[in-house]
């Protein structure tokens, strides 16, 4: 899309980087809240992306873990289904635990 000079998906991105820049929540809690929406509305790219995003700020393989879980209790059955992805991402990852 920027390539393609999309006016829509540079403003995206400047609203991502205001959204996940540090202010009273830090970056990482607010990664971590986008890894339970992730799970509640089954974005298997943005499960990806912001389990990689909280794991390079420092969130814990358990910190995600608690976040996944999150996304299961607001999103019921349906959410407990796609968090399977976001169990495979985190598997990919390393973690010195």
């Amino acid at each position: 899309m920027i390539k393609k000079s999309s006016k829509v998906y540079k403003a995206f991105l400047q609203m991502e980087k205001a959204t996940y820049s540090d202010g009273e929540l830090k970056s990482k809690v607010k990664e971590l809240i986008a890894v339970g929406i992730s799970v509640v509305i089954n974005c298997e790219s943005c499960m990806q992306w912001h389990i990689e995003q909280a794991a390079e700020k420092g969130a814990t393989e358990r910190e995600i873990i608690e976040a996944i879980e999150v996304g299961i209790e607001m999103g019921g059955g349906p959410a407990t289904a796609y968090a399977r992805f976001a169990l495979e991402v985190l598997e990919t990852l390393e973690f010195r635990d």
